[in-house]
């Protein structure tokens, strides 16, 4: 008799991933489907949303045709903040605009802010604006392609995307929603129209719901193209590092997950919202929850980048060869700010330094540096948590950098703190099933996807990264003036002057 199964799907940087699970959590098969974005101009990073729906198609079908399963539920969840502006014919009238990788608002976010006060915005909405706030880009739309946003009625995410052409329901998360400053009233749970109206004219923003709810049911033309059963509940999603989260039932307060995926993102759970400027306030993806957030623009980005230059090169090498040149990487120190960074930093243009280089240097001090320079920005951001007032009791790790140990010890060892490691490292496809299977049954996180292993620091280690950590936290302001520069030189206007 075929079992009962639920699909979870997530649309991430680098490609959608989609898994098939049983009702009792076990990981029945698994798909991936590996895309680009575009970059088409310094700062700017799109996608085209087609690719969303197009992906998950392909994910669905295969996923229903290497089991005899039957699926009851669906969940998704994809990369956010993102800005997907369509017509009222849902036709995208561009490309989808992404989250803090894509720094084109500064000017957007600048105006805003004497607009409406920085202050004023932290106050009701949780953060201040940056590249991360959805909101911004949306007025970036309207200033910069006034043709387009003329066109423009809805917005979309890629998990609300994908809730739509499954159900044809047009709703977004109460999270996804808190990460569209100023648009949404963190308090209050909803668009605070004095200021979405002012900034987003024309937009009808969706009514909004907790992700773990049941959006709609699959409808007769979706099941056509995906091979799903007509009828059968799809969840509201949300953004994913709050899926990935519930895959490793990290959203207790006190928690503090650790995402190790092409960036770094943390979330903590907190009693009650916590305001910083160089963190994220918002709400959580459960309802009466809270979390204070940060993320670094790059991580495993550098190593792939690290990767992709040496051509002879896989993962699995490089980090055996970053295992044999210890803690230090030999005398280098790596900024890992890439791609600008986020959090605690906020700074758009600031950019990847390597210091300490000589000609003894080799690939495996390269890449050793790199998983430093992400553990030490993991200490950075930490640090800023628990001075705005987080309590971290428990850190619990997921995705593929998990794998293999090194990263993890690294980041423990700097960091001076215990990780968790659940047995499924699989990420936010497995907690977007989660959250459908709580659509059809009763489903527990601990049942479903026990602790596997913990990754301990070794004190001796700690004390030799203490060293290191404040070399790091100097690196930056003394390079900031510099790489600033360079940026406004690689931009093709005039450099800045140096900023203080």
């Amino acid at each position: 008799m075929p079992r009962s199964a639920v699909i979870g799907v997530d649309i991430g940087t680098s490609g959608s991933k989609g898994v098939l699970v049983a009702l009792d959590g076990t990981v029945l098969h698994t798909a991936v489907r590996a895309h680009t974005v575009d970059r088409p101009a310094p700062g700017h990073v799109e996608m085209d949303g087609a690719v969303w729906w197009d992906e998950f198609i392909a994910l669905a079908r295969e996923l229903t045709s290497a089991s005899d399963a039957v699926v009851t539920a669906v969940g998704v969840s994809g990369m956010g903040p993102c800005v997907l502006l369509t017509d009222a014919d849902d036709i995208p009238v561009r490309p989808a605009i992404l989250y803090g990788v894509d720094t084109r608002s500064v000017r957007q976010i600048d105006r805003i802010e004497r607009e409406l006060g920085a202050e004023a915005i932290v106050r009701r909405c949780g953060s201040r604006l940056t590249s991360q706030a959805a909101g911004p880009k949306v007025a970036w739309i309207a200033d910069e392609e006034p043709e387009r946003y003329a066109r423009a009625r809805r917005l979309y995410m890629p998990a609300s995307w994908l809730v739509r052409r499954l159900t044809g329901a047009y709703v977004l998360d109460h999270h996804s929603a808190s990460q569209c400053t100023p648009l949404y009233d963190i308090e209050a749970h909803g668009w605070y129209r004095p200021w979405s109206d002012a900034l987003a004219p024309g937009i009808e923003l969706p009514p909004l719901a907790w992700s773990g709810e049941r959006a709609g049911t699959v409808t007769a033309e979706a099941a056509r193209l995906t091979g799903l059963p007509a009828g059968i509940p799809v969840g509201t999603g949300t953004i994913d590092a709050w899926a990935e989260a519930l895959s490793v039932g990290a959203h207790r307060v006190g928690d503090l997950m650790l995402m190790y995926g092409s960036t770094m993102f943390l979330v903590h759970t907190v009693p009650r919202p916590l305001r910083d400027p160089s963190l994220w306030t918002t709400v959580g993806a459960l309802p009466g929850t809270h979390n204070l957030a940060g993320g670094m623009a790059t991580s495993g980005a550098v190593t792939d980048w690290l990767r992709d230059l040496f051509d002879d090169a896989d993962h699995p090498g490089l980090l055996r060869l970053a295992e044999a040149s210890g803690p230090g990487a030999n005398g280098l120190l790596m900024l890992p700010y890439f791609a600008g960074e986020r959090s605690p930093v906020m700074d758009p243009d600031a950019r990847g330094v390597i210091a300490g280089l000589t000609l003894s240097q080799t690939r495996g001090d390269l890449y050793r540096a790199a998983l430093e320079g992400t553990a030490f920005g993991v200490r950075h951001n930490i640090e800023a948590i628990e001075a705005a007032g987080g309590d971290i009791r428990r850190v619990v790790a997921v995705g593929g950098g998990t794998r293999g140990g090194l990263w993890t010890r690294i980041v423990s060892d700097v960091t001076g703190r215990t990780q968790e490691v659940r047995t499924t490292t699989v990420g936010a496809s497995y907690g977007n099933a989660l959250s459908a299977a709580r659509l059809v049954t009763d489903a527990d996180i601990d049942a479903w996807n026990p602790v596997a292993r913990t990754t301990a620091p070794d004190p001796a280690t700690t004390a030799r990264y203490d060293t290191l950590y404040g070399l790091y936290r100097e690196l930056y302001p003394a390079s900031a003036p510099l790489v600033h520069a360079l940026a406004g030189l690689r931009s093709g206007g005039r450099p800045d002057p140096p900023r203080e």
